[in-house]
């Protein structure tokens, strides 16, 4: 029977995984090892800063027990959406902890890098040909947001995957992809089922994220045929069950019964799951419709302004019965105060914004009241075009929420208790994401460019 075996080593890399439990792996003779190396979850703020999620040493520690077993192995190992973001300095940052790994642990293998950073001069020709197409809610866009962004990236499919590996890559290491593709290409490639890859490939992204109870990262494993696949995590102390396997299609996803890809949509109405040992599901049934218009989404950040935050609480029980009046009167006094000391034209370049949260945040451990209720933590947040603005405005807020009255008293209070000194908290800068859109590309491989290297000594 065709089948390809797939180790999932962690849903991203970085977070971790067991090193035992990578090899226990092994031992089921996986085609590949493949794991997602980024997310927009946490934010626009990677993609614009060029920032990293995790540390180098994470990264490395990950990367280096994959590239040790696929190496003694002698089977592909395939990363994508490169150091969080998958941009351009996101894809050398990790292919150049992929030479170090090499050099240290004397490993040779051919490396494809897959860039997924767009050309703004490209992607401005395809707006103007109406190429590019708005999804739902999305921003405007036009020359000036591709301009004014930091870094724009589009999310590859499997295409450029199967390009690397039918060129001989042992390693491939992609930006900005969908997490699926990563796992998709060599079973397509092999000619198994789309629908069932893709659905295989869909469990499969966030590692053992579809276990029953996951505690922490870990590997996963899978074996995919035509007409099912088998998923059963390689931990002794894990195990799936239908339940946990079916819910995972609703893990960063609008429907639990369609995922859509830039080669067409999955669909997993008609998919059934069954428990075939206590620890393994076998899933069979959907199905896969490809595309009628090939499409690449857009991921752009733009800076969004400089940041300073206040945190403080407030535990006055004649303040919380009016909270929302309290607030409100606060930040048109702030406002008014900023106008006062930095003149009106300031009022239109910032941002000033107030979050409420939690309970305990004023006394900690010596709080004597269980009730929830009876505190609420607060967040200052003002965004201005410059670092040093931010914080000056951010000073004055602090003053005037520190002693903002109350109807009931008519002397000075003390309204908020702040755990720091100083109060204001320069955060740096902000960014935002810009698009929302798809782009229709000549071809699936036009919008990625690949560079192939040989890594280490070959004899």
């Amino acid at each position: 029977m065709k089948e390809v075996r797939i180790l999932s080593a962690t849903g991203i890399l970085g977070s971790g995984f067991r090193e035992e439990t990578l090899k226990r792996a092994m031992t089921q003779r996986p085609d590949f090892i493949g794991a997602d190396s980024g997310s927009t979850d946490p934010g626009p703020h990677y993609l614009g800063s060029e920032q990293t999620l995790f540390s180098d040493a994470a990264y490395k520690r990950d990367l280096r027990l994959m590239l040790m077993a696929g190496r003694a192995a002698g089977i592909p190992v395939i990363v994508g959406s490169a150091c969080t973001s998958g941009s351009d300095p996101h894809l050398a940052r990790l292919v150049g902890i992929a030479r170090d790994i090499a050099h240290e642990e004397k490993l040779q293998f051919k490396l494809a890098a897959i860039h997924s950073e767009q050309d703004k001069g490209y992607l401005k020709r395809k707006l103007a040909q109406g190429k590019i197409t708005p999804l739902a809610n999305a921003p405007m866009l036009d020359d000036g947001v591709i301009e004014r962004s930091t870094h724009i990236v589009g999310m590859a499919g499997i295409e450029p995957f199967v390009q690397a590996l039918e060129n001989g890559a042992d390693v491939v290491i992609a930006g900005r992809s969908s997490d699926t593709s990563i796992f998709s290409a060599i079973p397509t490639m092999r000619g198994i089922n789309p629908a069932t890859v893709w659905h295989a490939a869909k469990i499969l992204e966030c590692g053992a994220a579809c276990v029953v109870q996951r505690k922490y990262p870990d590997c996963n494993f899978a074996i995919v045929r035509d007409d099912h696949f088998i998923i059963e995590p390689p931990n002794p102390d894990y195990r799936c069950d239908p339940d946990s396997v079916a819910s995972h299609n609703l893990y960063e996803n609008a429907t639990p019964y369609e995922l859509i890809e830039p080669s067409g949509v999955l669909n997993t109405y008609a998919a059934r799951y069954e428990a075939i040992s206590d620890r393994a599901v076998k899933v069979s049934g959907s199905t896969f419709k490809p595309a009628e218009r090939y499409t690449i989404k857009l991921e752009g950040a733009e800076l969004a302004g400089y940041q300073t935050i206040l945190i403080g609480s407030v535990r006055d029980p004649v303040i919380l019965m009016q909270l929302d009046a309290w607030l409100a009167g606060l930040m048109r006094a702030a406002n008014d105060r900023i106008a006062a000391v930095f003149g009106a034209s300031v009022t239109t370049q910032y941002k000033f914004d107030v979050r409420v949260f939690g309970k305990n945040a004023t006394m900690g451990a010596r709080e004597p009241e269980t009730a929830i209720g009876h505190e609420v933590g607060l967040l200052f947040q003002v965004t201005a075009p410059t670092q040093e603005q931010a914080t000056a405005l951010m000073k004055s807020v602090a003053h005037i929420a520190v002693h903002f009255p109350v109807p009931e008293w008519t002397g000075l209070i003390t309204s908020i208790a702040y755990p720091y000194s100083p109060a204001e908290i320069p955060r740096g800068p902000s960014y935002r994401f810009n698009m929302n859109h798809v782009v229709e590309p000549a071809s699936p491989l036009e919008m990625f460019q690949i560079e192939y290297e040989n890594v280490g000594a070959r004899s």
